[in-house]
């Protein structure tokens, strides 16, 4: 028997996928807690008009992301931070505060959790700062950590 799965099924597939199944699996489990339906005409087309609006949707992700990462090109971020002797940080430069400059200096949204630091910024001076954007695509954030007066 023939069916759609709603969501994802252990060991069976992923969701939106058709799959062949016994009939009492499908009759029996995956019908009754809704995790299927039958792979009818109707429900095919549906299938095939959800697929073409994520592949959309997909593709101008993609595009917002690449987009991003040419914005992020020319940036340069200003953080002004307390310091002691020898040019080092009184705490550290987190992603969070990267994220808040950016979006105040140059007002543009990109979440701290896409910013990946190798280790704390904990020294004044000029750091490179990768943004996972998605779809593979990643940009660079220059982030200037100078003294605060």
């Amino acid at each position: 028997m023939k069916v759609i799965l709603q969501q994802d099924v252990r060991g069976k597939g992923k969701k939106g996928q058709m799959i062949e199944v016994a009939e009492g699996y499908a009759r029996n489990f995956l019908l009754p807690k809704n995790l299927a339906v039958l792979a009818t005409a109707d429900a095919m087309n549906t299938m095939k008009l959800q697929a073409k609006a994520k592949a959309k949707a997909d593709a101008e992700a993609k595009a917002a992301a690449q987009e991003l990462a040419g914005k992020l090109k020319g940036c340069q971020v200003k953080i002004a931070a307390k310091g002691g002797a020898g040019g080092k940080l009184f705490g550290a430069v987190t992603a969070k505060e990267i994220s808040e400059q950016l979006k105040a200096q140059h007002d543009m949204e990109l979440d701290s959790k896409k910013l990946v630091l190798a280790e704390p910024i904990k020294t004044f001076g000029s750091f490179e700062v990768k943004a996972k954007l998605g779809f593979e695509i990643t940009g660079t954030v220059y982030v200037l950590v100078c003294e605060e007066k």
